[in-house]
């Protein structure tokens, strides 16, 4: 009996350092609480971002403890228009979940709306209006304008503005020069995402802070934790499993 106890234990033991290892050096579970990234992320999704792709720092930490080392290891620079998953220290102890559309030497600006870089727009496609409905607020739907956003480098996504071009709180900003070895942030839903067009609290990113970008969107509800009579019929089976651009 005292045997199989020890067994037992160390099995647990054994499982909470593999999923430790996994979540510090391959992937970590994120969950959307937030609508700054409509249409690409929901509220009351759950994605994993991959941990190897950009090095590590001491962000990658389960615990984040900065002294232990500083800078990247075996790190390396995102792409344009990829979708990040970041820590906010030491303004916000949050992580979030933007996208990236600056590197570091480019010149970003909002125009009328328009996001500028390098002193050229994105070319923006009008498609077919969305229809967004948060799960925080069910019986309010609205009705939202939807662009296809080309970036310089090819990369497409879509973007939703709530309000005319020009008429938003940050769609006429100032030309930011990104730093060396920082990022510039934009959530996808531009009339409702704090980003680093606000400078504060996130503004540039720095590299260390990054976590890793976002790769495959696995559960997908519309329920709250509290709300099991809904866990069923809250189910978004279409985004499970879907990866995310």
């Amino acid at each position: 009996m005292f045997k199989r106890t020890v067994q037992e234990v160390l099995g647990l033991l054994w499982a909470f350092v593999i999923a430790i290892l996994i979540q510090t050096f391959l992937f970590q579970p994120f969950y959307v609480p937030s609508g700054s990234m409509y249409p690409t992320l929901e509220v009351g999704d759950f994605f994993v971002a991959s941990k190897f792709s950009y090095g590590y720092s001491p962000y990658s930490l389960p615990w984040y403890h900065p002294k232990i080392f500083e800078g990247r290891i075996f790190g390396q620079d995102p792409k344009l228009g990829q979708v990040l998953a970041f820590n906010g220290e030491p303004n916000s102890k949050d992580d979030f979940i933007k996208r990236c559309v600056g590197l570091p030497g480019d010149r970003v600006q909002m125009r009328k709306g328009v996001l500028h870089i390098n002193g050229m727009p994105v070319t923006l496609e009008k498609i077919e209006d969305y229809l967004m409905i948060d799960p925080r607020k069910p019986n309010e739907v609205k009705v939202m304008s939807q662009y296809i956003e080309t970036l310089p480098n090819g990369v497409t996504h879509k973007i939703l503005k709530d309000k005319p071009f020009g008429e938003g709180e940050f769609d006429d900003t100032p030309e930011f020069v990104v730093p060396a070895g920082h990022f510039f942030m934009v959530g996808d839903n531009r009339d409702h995402s704090w980003d680093s067009r606000a400078m504060n609290p996130i503004g540039f990113v720095p590299a260390e802070k990054l976590i890793g970008p976002a790769q495959l969107l696995w559960f997908s509800t519309e329920a709250k934790w509290y709300e099991p009579q809904r866990w069923l019929s809250g189910l978004r089976l279409g985004r499970f499993f879907t990866w995310i651009r």
